[in-house]
């Protein structure tokens, strides 16, 4: 088992060496302006055996979590999903696609997870574009950690003596993303955890037979840094290992960068069912000049809300919204079928957007049209529900030749990284909330209030009674006037007398 922190600082920002006190496995230090990433890797025969019978039957499986909250992400932890809880997992063998174990397990260390088994309730991603995408994905717009944190605790916690433990498990209840990646290359799992940037104090303890490895470092631009490469410098130390930290300075090359603007998403008022959201980005101007750069927006809709791509597919109606294409829609999406009938969790989207040309950056908007299912009935008649701010980024291309190799910070099988070539540089746009203080925006759904739902039935059959005496009323009056037996029409007697003649 190995256990890495890291505290990141912004460029410019450093720690004295001297101010960092390690005794007895323990690191101490000041309070700093900083981001933490805590990642733990074990192996997989370290883990609980029916966890590790989960994972056998599991080529891949990558859960992203990711906070509803607003936070600033600094380099390099600059790589963005939209709000909620995100799977991508690729079965070892087709028959595990349609076993009910993994929405199980998940139930039981999430809680509520609304699926029954991977072939009907989650999506499949496009493989043969690029080898990099998983199988299958899921998305639900939230889920309750508690669950998780008490099973860490249990596992975890249980057999050490350090008793900041389960303090640490409990602060994943702040986390801005909650990260656990398996697959059956490594034999590992990773559990990642980061926190915004924000003032928290320099404090780590190293756990029995574990590897800890404590890092505060900052970003950094040396004169020998290439253009796709992120420079890192600061302080490493070993807990049990090093008695002071040394320095170190690296770079890597990242395919996730930061475009240094920002957007906000709202729907158009009014809603109806079929709403409109408008993307307001503040910068029109590329994050690069010498490359090909294009934006796009990349949805995780939920199944209450789905977008159509038909209507999608019109250049005149994309040019008028500052859409340029759909690049990608999961399928299959039923533009009919009622929000309760959907066993399928929604679908994902990605838009590449159409920015104004201007010498100058300004701020500009694409609106985004979105189409409402039918809901479950409800007490009062109506139905709140959230849709998640997109991920927002610029894509540009690097020069022929550039290689992107794992780095210590990556994040890869986010479901828009799969749709591209691996050249491509994800510069990220960071999402500000206009309105409240969540990344998501609500909608007011109307649905059958089921407290008027008796006098809906009530009045539905004695519709139909009504119907069906009138219809009933009707025939009774034509058997009166004419009886049982046919009579011949006009028509038919001059048509007799003409051939008579």
């Amino acid at each position: 088992m190995r256990e890495r922190i890291t505290f990141i600082q912004k460029q410019g920002d450093s720690i004295e060496p001297t101010t960092l006190k390690i005794k007895g496995g323990v690191l101490n230090g000041p309070e700093i302006q900083a981001a933490r990433e805590d990642r733990l890797t074990i192996a997989i025969d370290e883990l609980p055996t029916d966890l590790q019978a989960l994972l056998g039957t599991a080529h891949e499986l990558h859960i992203r979590y990711v906070s509803s909250q607003p936070y600033e992400a600094i380099t390099p932890l600059l790589a963005r999903l939209p709000p909620g809880f995100h799977l991508f997992y690729t079965p070892a063998g087709q028959a595990n696609a349609t076993s009910p174990a993994l929405c199980l397990a998940l139930n039981q260390i999430f809680g509520n997870v609304q699926c029954e088994n991977p072939e009907k309730s989650f999506t499949t991603l496009p493989r043969d574009r690029f080898s990099h995408s998983a199988a299958y994905q899921f998305y639900q717009p939230s889920v309750d950690l508690s669950p998780f944190i008490a099973l860490a605790k249990e596992k975890l916690c249980s057999s050490s003596k350090d008793q900041s433990c389960a303090a640490r498990a409990d602060r994943l209840t702040n986390a801005s993303s909650l990260d656990i990646s398996y697959d059956a290359i490594s034999h590992a799992v990773k559990l990642t955890a980061t926190w915004p940037y924000q003032k928290q104090e320099v404090h780590a303890t190293s756990r029995p037979q574990t590897r800890t490895e404590v890092g505060v470092l900052n970003s950094d631009r040396p004169g020998h840094l290439e253009p796709h490469e992120l420079g890192i410098s600061g302080l490493l130390t070993v807990l049990g290992q090093d008695k002071k930290p040394s320095a170190t300075m690296f770079a890597f090359a990242s395919r996730h960068r930061d475009a240094e603007s920002s957007f906000s998403a709202e729907f158009l008022e009014p809603t109806g069912l079929h709403p409109t959201l408008k993307l307001r980005l503040e910068s029109s101007k590329p994050p690069i000049e010498d490359a090909y750069c294009s934006p796009h927006a990349y949805f995780t809709l939920p199944k209450t809300v789905f977008a159509d791509r038909h209507q999608l597919s019109d250049d005149l109606f994309l040019a008028s919204k500052n859409l340029t294409r759909l690049r990608y829609i999961s399928q299959p999406v039923d533009l009919e079928a009622p929000e309760y009938v959907e066993k399928r969790w929604g679908s994902s989207l990605l838009l590449e957007l159409s920015p104004p040309e201007h010498e100058e950056s300004k701020s500009w908007t694409a609106q985004v049209p979105l189409h409402l299912r039918y809901l479950s009935p409800a007490e009062g008649g109506y139905t709140d529900i959230q849709v998640p701010y997109p991920a927002v980024f610029w894509a540009c291309a690097a020069e022929e030749g550039t290689k992107f190799p794992n780095n210590p910070f990556e994040k890869a099988n986010l479901g828009y990284d799969g749709l591209f070539g691996p050249r491509t540089v994800f510069w990220h746009v960071e999402p500000r909330p206009t309105i409240g203080s969540r990344l998501s925006n609500m909608i007011k759904v109307p649905v059958l209030d089921t407290n008027k739902a008796e006098w809906v039935s009530g009045g539905t059959g004695l519709a139909v009674l009504l119907g069906f005496a009138w219809i009933m009323w009707k025939l009774f009056g034509v058997l009166s006037k004419f009886g049982y037996q046919n009579q011949p029409s006009q028509a038919a007697e001059v048509v007799k007398a003409k051939k008579n003649q």
